[in-house]
C-alpha cells in the first residue's frame, strides 16, 4: 500500500516527470535504425554470411544488383554506364560492350554465352555491385539515386532494391497503422465501457507509454522494420486490459469509500496484484521469441517484454495521475455499461457443455492436421509481401521474363585453383538443372585470351588477393524447393574443387533461414508452453489447470494457424512462429481469469456447476473486452495494410483474439465441468472440497 499512496500523493510531479520522459524518448524513437533486411538476422557462424562478409572485406562489395534497361542504343547504354560509376557507393558496373572495352579485346574474341547473358531482343542487362552492405543506409540511398539518373526505361532488381521499397511503402504505412488501431480501439472501448472519456485517457496513458518504450530501443542499436510496424499496435491491444482492470477497480472502491484518493489507493494496489500475474504470462510469451537463432525474434521479443512492462508501470502510476486529475469529468461522463447480463448465457452455456466437449474433441485433430500443413506451406521471398506495382517486383519480373533470370548466387573460390579446374568446374555447374550459365574470369575470356595479359583494374573486379569472384545465375527462384535442391548440388561440386570455397547469395541465405526457422519453430512453441505451464502451476496452485487451460488455447492456435491451410492461403514464414507464441502470451489471460474465478468460488463453497456459472457471468464482459479490444487495434492495421507481412500478422492477431475468446466462453467452462473432480484433487486449497464431498456422498 505504501507504493499506491505514494502514486496518489505524487500524482502531479508524475505527469510532470512523465512529460519530460518523453522528449528523449522522441529523441532516442527517432534515432534508432531500422532493419529493412531479413537476412541480416541470420547467425553469424553460417558460411554464407561469413561469405557475404569476406566479399565484402576482400573485394570491397557487398550489395549486388542486376540493373535491366529497355529500348535505349549501345551507345546510350555505355553512357548510363559511366554515369552509374560516378554514383557514390557504386563499386563496379559490368556490361558486355564495356567489359570488352576495358580489356581492349574485339566483342568477337568473347564468347557468345557471354553476350546473350547481358541482352535479349529489345533489353540489356547491367550488373552492379556497391561498396556498401545490402541493407545499409548508403545502399539505399545508392539505389535512389541510380532510379533517378535511370529513369523510366530501367528497372533496379537486388536485395537493396527491395529493402529500398519495404523502407518506403513501411514509412509511408506506418502512421496511418498507429492512427486505425487507435481510432478502432477507441470505438471498441466507447461500446463496451461505462464511461465516454475514459477511452481517451487510456489512450494517452498508453501512447505515453509505448513512445517510451520505443524510445528506450535506442539502446538496442537497431530493430527490424516488422518489430516497428507491430511494437505500437501490440503494446496498446495487449497493454488495454491493465488500464480497464484499473478503471473497474477504482469504480468498485468508489462505491465503497467516499474519498477518491483512498479508493485510488486501494484500487492500484488491487490492480497491480492482478496485472503482474496476468503480465507475466505475456511476457513470457515475449521472452520465448528471444530462444530463435534467426535474430529478428529475439528483436521482437525484447521490444515488446519491454512494451508490456512499460504498460504495467503506466497502468499504476500514469493512468491513476490522470484519472485523478481528470475526475469530475469522467464523473459527468459516466454512462451504462451496453454489455448485457451474462446470467442466462451463462446457464445456456453450461446446459449443453457435453456438446461442447465433442466439440472440442472434433476440431483437435482437424485443425491440428491444418496448422502442421500452414507450417509447410509458407513463402520465405520477401519480394512476395510486396504489392506487384513497387520496383523491386516490377524489375524481378522483368529479369526472369526477357532474361530468364530468377535468382543469382556467386561464388567464392580460392584464387590459387587452376584455370583448367576451374573450366572444369564451371562446365560442370552448367550441367545442373536451372543454372543458365556461369561467369567468372576463365568464362568470359574463354581460352582465348589468357588471364597474364589482363590489366589489375579488370582483374580487381572479379579476383582478390585470397580469392575468385564468379556469378551464377539460375532460373529458380530464391527460396524454392528447386533452388535448394540447386544449391545442394552446386555446393557440392564446388567443394570438391575447394573445400573452403563458399556459396553466396540470395538464395543460399534464404535456404540457411529456412532451415534455421524451422528449427526456431519447434523451439519457441516448447519454450513457450513451458514457461506458461509453470507460471500458471504457480499461480493457480495446480498441476491439472495448466494442462486444461493451454489445451484450450493451443486449440485456438491450431484454428487460427489451420485455417490457412483449408482456406488456401500461404502465410510468410514468420507469422506461424511469432503468432503461436504472441496469442498463447496474450490470450491465456482470459483462461486464467475465468479459472481464478471458478477456483475462488469453489473454495468459497459454491458447487461444481455453481461454481463455475458464476466464474463465467462475471468473466464473459472481462473476456469480451479484452479479445475485441486486441481485435479492434489489429483488424484496421490488417485491411489497411499493402505489406503482405504486415497484413498476415495483424489478421492472425486479430482472429486469434476472436477465437481464443470464443473458446474460453464455450469450452474451458465445459472442460471445468468434466475435469471438476480431478482439479480438486491436484490443486492446493481445493483437496478438501473433494474429500468433503465424498463425505457427503457417503452420508447420504
Amino acid at each position: 500500500m505504501k507504493f499506491s499512496k505514494a502514486v496518489v500523493k505524487f500524482r502531479i510531479p508524475i505527469l510532470i516527470l512523465t512529460l519530460i520522459l518523453m522528449v528523449p524518448a522522441f529523441l532516442g524513437m527517432m534515432h534508432t535504425r531500422i532493419n529493412y533486411d531479413m537476412l541480416n538476422y541470420l547467425p553469424d557462424s553460417m558460411e554464407t554470411v561469413k561469405g557475404q562478409d569476406q566479399l565484402m572485406e576482400d573485394f570491397g562489395k557487398g550489395a549486388f544488383s542486376f540493373i535491366i534497361v529497355e529500348n535505349m542504343s549501345d551507345r546510350d547504354v555505355h553512357l548510363l554506364c559511366n554515369r552509374l560509376k560516378e554514383v557514390e557507393h557504386v563499386d563496379t558496373v559490368l556490361w558486355y560492350d564495356t567489359l570488352s572495352e576495358d580489356l581492349k579485346v574485339p566483342k568477337e574474341f568473347l564468347p557468345k554465352k557471354f553476350y546473350d547473358a547481358f541482352n535479349s531482343e529489345n533489353a540489356t542487362m547491367l550488373a552492379v555491385f556497391f561498396d556498401t552492405s545490402t541493407s545499409s543506409d548508403e545502399a539505399i540511398q545508392t539505389v535512389r539515386e541510380i532510379r533517378r539518373i535511370c529513369g523510366e526505361q530501367c528497372y533496379v532488381s537486388g536485395m537493396s532494391a527491395l529493402v529500398t521499397d519495404l523502407k518506403d511503402l513501411c514509412e509511408k504505412e506506418e502512421p496511418i497503422y498507429v492512427a486505425i488501431a487507435v481510432v478502432l480501439a477507441a470505438v471498441a472501448m466507447e461500446l463496451l465501457l461505462d464511461n465516454f472519456l475514459i477511452p481517451v485517457v487510456f489512450l494517452i496513458s498508453i501512447g505515453m507509454m509505448i513512445l517510451l518504450n520505443l524510445g528506450s530501443n535506442i539502446f538496442l542499436g537497431e530493430i527490424s522494420y516488422i518489430t516497428k510496424a507491430l511494437s505500437a499496435v501490440l503494446q496498446l491491444a495487449v497493454t488495454m486490459d491493465y488500464s480497464i482492470f484499473l478503471w473497474h477497480a477504482y469504480n468498485e472502491q468508489k462505491r465503497l469509500n467516499p474519498d477518491r484518493f483512498e479508493a485510488m489507493a486501494n484500487a492500484i494496489h488491487e490492480t497491480l496484484t492482478s496485472v503482474i500475474g496476468s503480465s507475466v504470462t505475456t511476457v513470457a510469451g515475449f521472452i520465448a521469441l528471444c530462444f530463435m537463432t534467426f535474430t529478428m525474434g529475439r528483436d521482437l521479443g525484447i521490444v515488446m517484454a519491454k512494451g508490456v512492462l512499460f504498460g504495467v508501470v503506466g497502468c499504476v502510476t500514469v493512468l491513476p495521475s490522470l484519472i485523478l486529475v481528470l475526475d469530475k469529468l469522467l464523473t459527468k461522463t459516466m454512462h451504462k455499461a451496453l454489455i448485457p447480463n451474462m446470467d442466462k448465457i451463462s446457464k445456456g452455456i453450461l446446459k449443453v457443455f457435453p456438446a461442447f466437449i465433442a466439440v472440442f474433441v472434433i476440431l483437435i485433430p482437424v485443425f491440428f492436421y491444418g496448422y502442421r500443413k500452414t507450417q509447410k506451406e509458407v513463402y520465405y521471398d520477401m519480394g512476395e509481401c510486396l504489392p506487384k506495382d513497387m520496383g523491386f517486383v516490377i524489375a524481378n519480373s522483368k529479369l526472369r521474363t526477357e532474361f530468364d533470370i530468377a535468382s543469382t548466387h556467386m561464388i567464392l573460390i580460392d584464387k590459387n585453383t587452376p584455370s583448367a579446374d576451374i573450366r572444369k568446374m564451371v562446365r560442370e555447374m552448367e550441367e545442373v538443372e536451372g543454372v543458365k550459365y556461369v561467369l567468372g574470369l576463365e568464362s568470359v575470356l574463354g581460352e582465348a585470351v589468357p588471364e597474364d595479359v589482363l590489366p589489375d583494374s579488370v582483374k580487381s573486379i572479379l579476383e582478390s588477393d585470397r580469392w575468385k569472384l564468379m556469378l551464377i545465375n539460375s532460373e529458380y527462384k530464391a527460396a524454392s524447393d528447386k533452388v535448394n535442391t540447386q544449391i545442394d548440388e552446386l555446393n557440392a561440386i564446388l567443394k570438391k574443387y575447394d573445400k573452403g570455397g563458399m556459396l553466396i547469395g540470395e538464395a543460399p541465405c534464404m535456404k540457411d533461414m529456412i532451415e534455421t526457422t524451422d528449427r526456431d519453430f519447434r523451439v519457441v512453441n516448447a519454450v513457450s508452453i513451458l514457461a506458461i505451464f509453470v507460471i500458471i502451476a504457480l499461480v493457480e496452485k495446480s498441476i491439472s489447470l495448466p494442462f486444461i487451460l493451454i489445451s484450450v488455447i493451443e486449440l485456438a492456435i491450431f484454428i487460427n494457424l489451420g485455417l490457412p491451410h483449408y482456406m488456401n492461403q500461404q502465410l510468410p514464414f514468420i507469422a506461424p512462429i511469432c503468432i503461436s507464441t504472441i496469442q498463447l502470451g496474450a490470450t491465456v489471460d482470459y483462461a486464467i481469469l475465468l479459472t481464478t474465478r471458478y477456483k475462488n468460488s469453489r473454495i468459497g463453497g459454491e458447487s461444481k456447476k455453481g461454481a463455475v456459472h458464476t466464474a463465467l457471468k462475471n468473466s464473459i464482459p472481462s473476456i469480451v473486452v479484452s479479445g475485441m479490444g486486441l481485435f479492434a487495434a489489429t483488424f484496421g492495421v490488417c485491411v489497411y495494410s499493402d505489406m503482405d507481412i504486415i497484413k498476415s500478422m495483424c489478421m492472425l492477431l486479430a482472429r486469434g483474439a476472436v477465437i481464443s475468446m470464443l473458446l474460453v466462453i464455450f469450452i474451458l467452462p465445459a472442460l471445468l465441468m468434466l475435469c471438476d473432480k480431478i482439479i480438486c484433487a491436484t490443486t492446493i486449497g481445493m483437496m478438501k472440497i473433494g474429500r468433503q464431498e465424498k463425505k457427503l456422498l457417503h452420508v447420504r
